[in-house]
């Protein structure tokens, strides 16, 4: 409430009170007369008239004190109710400020107050919040008395979309336009969630039929060839069949994990149930790959501290993350000639163990690390393809990991390898 009609209201109320207490005493000065009277003319016995006056000055003293909570009652209306719109603001999840016709910051909800600490009630709203569209909004919204919803798109400090609505609010029993009992509600709603799943869809979209049009375009033009030039010619058409089958191999590749990363995000949410040995999880991945192990000479070393390591979580889904990591390793980080493959005890809280990959190939640039879990992304696009793969890879790992509450870390430096750490809990 400004404080020019703070004060009126407030002496109003204060000349109503000194008002009702001088009837008050008139009245009982009246009563006093009048019983003074019938007992000089001996007409009241002296008791009668004592207990009468006692009786109206009880009366007198109980019906203006009915009337000052009455009087209590309006001033707490005439305050336009404001103590329940923050009871409301504050219910509210996201950010929530309400401004006077100053555009002075009044109250924010604990929301907002975290997101927003530089708006302090009693602070213009324009010295924490400066994007010209807000402020025009909220000049509109005051000079209208109309709703008006913007989106800001902030790239500072990251890159951010927020929904807000400014719209404005008429208190009990007073108008909006031409008094000073106008407010603004101003709401915030994050857009950032929902547009960073956007992009992501549609480069997943562009990721998966660029993918999907280069194995395409090459069958296409090995087919045209056998059917022309190529008919007859025995020796090429085994060359190029044997090339269209590696590529309808990739293709099968790329839908096979495309299908496997949909169902696990479709299950993302629910933890799993079941039981499973860790150690004996392990030990059969790295027995199923030590064929392809030979032939890319490499040797997979398994070094387990425990004989049994007992957790919650889906078998056929971390056999696909070891086997995906273990098989990364061997094919990327062949010219090391090893890979190691650990199951210790975790030490960080939270967490029961400690699964390490490790190879001793070429490694990675540090600026590239942080992309290595995103969808179709490579270091070098070409050398995947040729070893067959669909770019998916870290992507399925990562998020069957998040299933499981676990945490995943990937170290990689050019010359040393990468080491790729699981962290399980029990």
């Amino acid at each position: 409430m400004d404080a020019p009609q703070s004060e009126t209201t407030n002496l109003v109320a204060a000349l109503q009170v000194v008002r009702r207490a001088g009837l008050r005493v008139g009245l009982l000065a009246a009563a006093f007369l009048a019983l003074a009277v019938l007992v000089w003319v001996e007409t009241l016995p002296l008791i009668i008239a004592a207990f009468i006056f006692l009786a109206a000055a009880f009366v007198a003293a109980a019906l203006p004190f009915r009337s000052e909570v009455s009087q209590s009652a309006i001033l707490s209306g005439a305050r336009g109710g404001e103590p329940d719109i923050f009871a409301f603001a504050d219910a509210l999840a996201d950010p929530c400020l309400i401004l006077d016709r100053r555009a002075v910051v009044v109250h924010r909800n604990p929301s907002a107050a975290r997101q927003f600490p530089a708006t302090a009630s009693g602070n213009p709203i324009t010295f924490s919040l400066r994007n010209p569209d807000f402020v025009r909004a909220i000049e509109r919204a005051g000079e209208t008395a109309t709703t008006q919803t913007i989106e800001l798109h902030e790239t500072v400090p990251s890159e951010t979309w927020t929904k807000v609505v400014v719209a404005p609010l008429r208190t009990p029993g007073r108008g909006w336009v031409g008094d000073d009992g106008r407010r603004l509600v101003v709401t915030f709603q994050s857009l950032t969630e929902l547009k960073r799943v956007d992009a992501m869809r549609t480069d997943f979209i562009a990721n998966a039929s660029h993918e999907l049009r280069t194995p395409l375009a090459s069958l296409l033009g090995f087919i045209e060839t056998l059917q022309g030039p190529a008919a007859k010619d025995a020796a090429v058409r085994e060359k190029f069949l044997g090339i269209m089958r590696g590529q309808a191999e990739r293709m099968a590749k790329l839908i096979e994990d495309l299908l496997s990363l949909s169902r696990i995000e479709m299950h993302q949410h629910m933890r799993p149930t079941g039981e499973i040995d860790l150690v004996l999880l392990l030990r059969q991945v790295c027995e199923g790959l030590q064929t392809h192990a030979r032939d890319a000479s490499v040797e997979i070393a398994l070094d387990i501290e425990a004989e049994t390591a007992i957790l919650t979580g889906d078998r056929e889904q971390l056999y696909e993350v070891f086997e995906n990591l273990i098989d990364n390793a061997v094919k990327y980080g062949a010219s090391g000639g090893k890979v190691e493959v650990s199951l210790a005890l975790a030490s960080r809280p939270g967490y029961a163990h400690l699964v390490t990959v490790t190879d001793f190939g070429p490694g990675v640039a540090e600026e590239h690390v942080p992309r290595l879990t995103e969808r179709f992304y490579r270091v070098d696009a070409e050398s995947s393809r040729k070893k067959k793969g669909t770019g998916l890879g870290l992507a399925i790992v990562k998020h069957i990991i998040t299933r499981h509450r676990g945490l995943m870390t990937i170290r990689s430096r050019p010359g040393e390898g990468m080491r790729i750490e699981v962290l399980l809990p029990r």
